[in-house]
């Protein structure tokens, strides 16, 4: 059949029917597993720095039409985590929304939020999150069927039970924030392409152009998708060298042009088309790389714009082609470029701080939080594949496979300018899990010599996993020293997110004679708008003729402690005080406490000491 170029390398011993049902039956329990697993830790665990501005900024998004509010992440995420919230009803305040060039306001709204809406926003919370638990189940699913497709039914058992019990989806999946849904969206366009490439249909078109759209939708990085689907198609025809017709090139070009502008399509659909075709120039922009510096636009000083930086394209021809993007979708990369250029709080890597980032912080991440199970069942898959064992996929499957985690991964660590979130080379994880599942072919043939390996890799696996969730979010593998020695490797979104503050509350519910009790957590919003009291950890001391005052470090005063792990080792972060106003603490202190040993911990993010008298 012209058109169908690439067939798929499935097992050459078909299962039987009974195996079949037994194995689907295998997968739907795996997944209905993973649900609970992502359902209780979202019930469990308080809102993450970023989730209440993504949440204000998704109502805000279907209540007003309008998509400034958070524009350096795509909505889609945000718009399905806020329907359930605006179907139960909920406090809302929008006096604090401003919108100039590279403004950020949704961080004091969200902390707004949490102000309004007192306790009940840790259950407003839970219900967007649950909103978007579908869409891990559909990452999940698409592992199946693509490991499925490639290496057989057992190999796609084997990807699904990574994904299902990953501690890096599950940390992620039980959140609003766009990783893991962008992701799992990802993940499905990138199948719903290759099945395309095997058989070049419309309807196959259609498919993997909504998909391609909606990850777009939902994280600018799945952007990456275009040219990574461009160039493999092109490398496929060229493959084929002369056995198809210049006809057959010519459809086939024009149902990949189909495929991208239906993308397109789809992504300016999710913004209301607002903004759209809106030419070059006329965008503010800040960033360096899209701005100059006012001064001589025309051969002669302006100064009307000297000193201030203005769109570099104001005056170039390229200035007047129209964009066919949502404003504010471009407006977002600007500023997030503009993030990137210039930082806010350092870099940190194995107890260091650097105002640049690492190249290869993602590889060390990946390898401290990556379990040793999987990590084990990735060398073997290279073994494999090094004595040329592998008789799976033919190579354009596998090319069609690994190329868009290769090229995810090699942008993310090229953009090194800060580095602080493993979470942004999330995208990659589940083409590794279906690679390695290949290694499940070997689960059904008594002559292989790793036929028994793979389970027990598997099931090491998943009893690291398990064993320190609900704390996903801060797990560490067995070599890293755990979860309780992670934050000696990297800290922020890897380990301490602001997730734990409900464990701290159910901890001060059980010790209520813990005084007088200090704390500084890593949040955007005042922990007393939920019921905590506490004090600061700094004092205000007066002086002089009592006009002059300033705040001073506090010496470590008998009292309970509780401060989260990023402000342990002294990342710049601004608290709360007794009026509600956000205030900086001097880390010198904070980080005297590294030296003790902790009374104990409200999960693994927030540390309590307890300083006696003596």
């Amino acid at each position: 059949m012209e058109g169908c170029t690439i067939a798929s390398a499935r097992t050459s011993s078909k299962p039987s029917d009974q195996s079949q049902r037994s194995i689907r039956w295998v997968v739907a329990v795996l997944l209905t597993a993973h649900a609970v697993l992502l359902a209780w830790g979202a019930y469990r665990h308080s809102p993450t720095l970023d989730e209440p501005a993504h949440l204000i900024a998704g109502i805000s998004h279907w209540e007003f039409g309008r998509f400034e509010l958070y524009r350096v992440n795509p909505p889609l995420v945000r718009m399905i985590a806020a329907l359930p919230v605006m179907a139960v009803g909920c406090e809302t305040v929008w006096s604090g929304f401003s919108d100039g060039p590279g403004a950020r306001p949704e961080f004091q709204m969200g902390a707004d939020f949490v102000a309004a809406n007192g306790k009940r926003t840790f259950w407003l919370l839970t219900l967007g999150r649950w909103a978007c638990i579908p869409l891990s189940l559909v990452g999940g699913w698409t592992c199946f069927a693509w490991a499925r497709d490639l290496f057989g039914l057992h190999a796609g058992v084997v990807a699904t039970a990574l994904w299902c019990f990953s501690p890096n989806v599950i940390a992620h999946g039980q959140l609003i924030t766009p990783d893991l849904c962008a992701t799992s969206l990802g993940l499905i366009a990138c199948y719903s392409f290759w099945r395309w490439l095997q058989c070049r249909s419309w309807t196959r078109a259609t498919i993997a152009g909504t998909f391609l759209g909606a990850s777009t939708a939902a994280k600018t990085t799945m952007g990456l998708l275009v040219p990574v689907w461009v160039l493999l198609w092109a490398v496929l025809l060229l493959s084929n060298g002369g056995r198809c017709s210049a006809r057959s090139r010519w459809r086939e070009g024009g149902m990949l042009l189909f495929v991208l502008t239906l993308g397109l399509f789809v992504i300016n659909a999710v913004y209301g088309f607002e903004g759209c075709f809106q030419r070059l120039r006329d965008f503010q922009f800040v960033s360096r790389a899209l701005t100059i510096s006012g001064g001589e636009p025309s051969g002669g000083l302006d100064t009307s714009t000297n000193g201030v930086r203005r769109n570099r394209f104001a005056d170039a021809s390229l200035g007047a082609v129209p964009i066919p993007l949502p404003r504010d979708y471009l407006l977002g990369i600007d500023v997030q470029q503009r993030d990137f250029e210039d930082p806010v709080g350092p870099s940190y890597l194995r107890g260091r701080f650097q105002q640049n980032g690492w190249w290869y912080y993602y590889l060390y991440a990946v390898a401290v939080k990556t379990p040793l199970g999987t990590a084990l069942l990735g060398v073997l898959v290279l073994g494999v594949v090094i004595r040329k064992r592998s008789d799976g996929a033919l190579w354009q499957d596998q090319l069609a496979l690994l190329a868009p985690a290769f090229v995810i991964f090699a942008v993310v660590s090229y953009k090194c300018e800060f580095t602080h979130h493993m979470r942004y080379i999330l995208p990659c994880f589940p083409f590794a899990f279906i690679y390695i599942s290949q290694l499940g072919r070997s689960l059904h043939r008594s002559s292989s010599q790793i036929r028994f390996v793979v389970p027990v890799a598997l099931a090491w696996s998943l009893a690291s996993s398990m064993w320190v969730y609900p704390h996903s979010l801060s797990y560490f593998n067995e070599l890293a020293g755990g979860p309780r020695s992670g934050h000696g490797h990297l800290i922020n979104s890897s380990i301490d997110w602001g997730q734990d503050l409900t464990m701290l509350m159910d901890w001060r519910r059980e010790h209520p004679d813990c005084r007088p009790f200090y704390m500084a957590y890593y949040g955007n919003f005042d922990p007393r708008h939920v019921g905590l009291d506490y004090e600061l950890p700094s004092e205000r001391c007066v002086t002089g003729d009592e006009q002059h005052v300033r705040d001073v470090a506090l010496q470590l005063r008998p009292g309970w402690y509780a401060v989260s792990v990023n402000l342990l080792h002294g990342f710049p972060h601004c608290v709360y005080d007794d009026h509600g106003t956000l205030t900086d603490l001097d880390s010198g202190l904070l980080t005297q406490l590294l030296q003790r040993e902790p009374e104990a911990t409200a999960g693994y993010s927030i540390h309590i000491y307890h300083i006696s008298p003596n």
